[in-house]
């Protein structure tokens, strides 16, 4: 069982950055496929990014594409997404999952842990 806590939300200007990252505990963290997903208000929670176990392998929404990035640190159990030029499109409560197997990436149903979610808000 795999506990994950997000952090690192928080208000931003459109065109500003913020990172926010994801603490897991309670498995073994490098077996597990991380990824971010976020959802608006009145949405549904859609896939932002997501990044292999051993970090090598990264894949984005193309909403996202060029603007975010994803990394991780198995030695910290703690994996990130560094957000750029933000857009107030981007206002969403963001969420970390994890998956200890393969299969679509940016599906839901793949992940099997998920954290709390951590609010960004982007003004224009």
């Amino acid at each position: 069982q795999v506990q994950l806590v997000e952090s690192g939300g928080g208000v931003v200007q459109a065109g500003g950055s913020l990172r926010v990252s994801c603490a897991a505990s309670g498995g073994t963290f490098s077996r597990y496929r991380m990824g971010w997903f976020r959802q608006a208000p009145g949405k549904e929670r859609a896939f932002v990014g997501a990044i292999s176990w051993t970090g090598d392998t990264t894949y984005y929404a193309d909403t996202v594409k060029g603007r975010f990035t994803i990394s991780r640190d198995n030695a910290k159990n703690t994996v990130s997404v560094q957000m750029n030029s933000l857009k107030p499109d981007d206002t969403a409560v963001y969420y970390c999952a994890a998956s200890p197997r393969g299969g679509v990436w940016n599906q839901i149903g793949a992940y099997d842990y998920w954290g709390q979610g951590t609010q960004v808000t982007v003004t224009s």
